[in-house]
């Protein structure tokens, strides 16, 4: 593996966690580096990556005098539920734990959500170590310490923050996915120059198609530095009660896409991807301070960030997905606040910033604009 620097994140609570790019096999050794103890422990995983990769890691946990009992659920976002949490909690009280017995979250956001949310509330908490194996896991949603599971209502609307002792991330997992899932996952580190870092986002432009062919040693590279806007950004904010909204760009768009379309039926970064190419529409329609025609092309430097989006070559689109049903489902995103809907916007490449009281003329020109062009492709 390229020697990658770990990452450093600090907690609200006066502690620290690394996030380690390592192989699978060192994940008990960094486990114990971290202050865990070998002995019981529990493995959530999902099927798919349990036929990938669980082997190898219970082989390491063996190796070191772990006792780890894992727990397969299904794959796919149907997992994010009340009825896997309760399974999960059924399980973990029923083979016998301790304050100090620790979660190992194998998997990729939603088995990192999952097996978060039942770490935070276990006994009131016990030890969590994320090993992501998918792209927006690694750069996003393993990073943070957001944990939780979907309600009818909407997505993500139960949940805590609670922060890992450890991440660790092998870069290598990542050749076990699909093209699409890979490049969705891409879609999370475009959205981190997008918002926060006009150079990663310069980067891209040039070295998208290496990152999405994970070849080395680029790819690796920037799925840190991806990885490391994330860390810089919840370094400051780990409640998102400022800099850390900026993380939702395309996420209130996406989420509604999600939503209508049912959980699961598309990609998390599919949906991201489409809701970036609304969000900037509507960062342009703010520029001009009326509603862009859909059928326009974006002015720059929007359209600079549009055609990186686009280069994702993502075929999702919103056929079959009614405007009013959209935003309907916006009302439920959790990223409301008090005075209506609130949006991540850019003003420029590197430049997002926060949104509120945005005109409903603006956000339905926004999505007339997503369902002409698409995600990408």
């Amino acid at each position: 593996m390229p020697d990658l620097r770990p990452l450093r994140i600090p907690t609200a609570g006066g502690t620290a966690y690394a996030v380690r790019f390592e192989p699978l096999a060192k994940v008990p050794e960094l486990a114990e580096r971290a202050g865990l103890d070998p002995g019981p422990a529990l493995v959530v995983t999902d099927e798919h990556v349990a036929d990938l990769h669980l082997g190898e890691l219970m082989e390491a946990f063996g190796a070191r005098s772990w006792k780890p009992r894992p727990l397969v659920v299904a794959p796919g976002e149907a997992s994010k539920s009340m009825d896997t949490y309760s399974l999960v909690m059924d399980w973990a009280l029923g083979v016998g734990i301790t304050r100090q017995t620790p979660v190992f979250a194998l998997g990729g956001g939603v088995v990192g959500d999952l097996a978060g949310f039942a770490a935070a509330t276990l006994l009131r908490g016990l030890p969590l170590v994320q090993i992501p194996t998918t792209v927006v896991a690694q750069v996003d949603s393993a990073l943070g310490g957001k944990t939780g599971i979907n309600h009818g209502v909407g997505k993500n609307l139960i949940g805590a923050f609670y922060p890992p002792r450890l991440v660790v991330s092998d870069w290598g997992l990542l050749r076990t996915l699909f093209r699409s899932e890979v490049r969705a996952g891409c879609a999370e580190i475009i959205k981190h120059g997008l918002v926060a870092d006009r150079p990663l986002a310069t980067r891209l432009q040039r070295d998208l198609g290496s990152l999405m062919g994970l070849r080395d040693p680029i790819a690796p590279e920037l799925l840190r530095d991806a990885a490391a806007v994330k860390a810089t950004i919840v370094s400051g904010d780990e409640r998102e009660a400022g800099r850390r909204a900026l993380l939702n760009f395309g996420h209130t768009f996406g989420h509604a896409i999600e939503k209508v379309a049912g959980y699961g039926r598309i990609l998390h970064g599919e949906a991201v991807a489409l809701g970036m190419r609304a969000a900037l529409h509507l960062s342009a329609s703010l520029k001009a301070g009326s509603p862009l025609a859909p059928e326009a092309d974006l002015p720059a430097p929007f359209a600079e960030a549009d055609a990186l989006v686009r280069d994702l070559r993502i075929r999702t689109t919103l056929d079959g997905l009614e405007t009013p049903e959209l935003m309907v489902a916006m009302q439920s995103d959790k990223k409301r606040a008090a005075a209506g809907l609130r949006f991540i916007v850019l003003d420029d490449i590197g430049a997002g910033r926060v949104a509120d009281g945005v005109p409903v003329e603006m956000v339905e020109a926004a999505w007339a604009y997503a369902r002409r062009v698409g995600a990408g492709g």
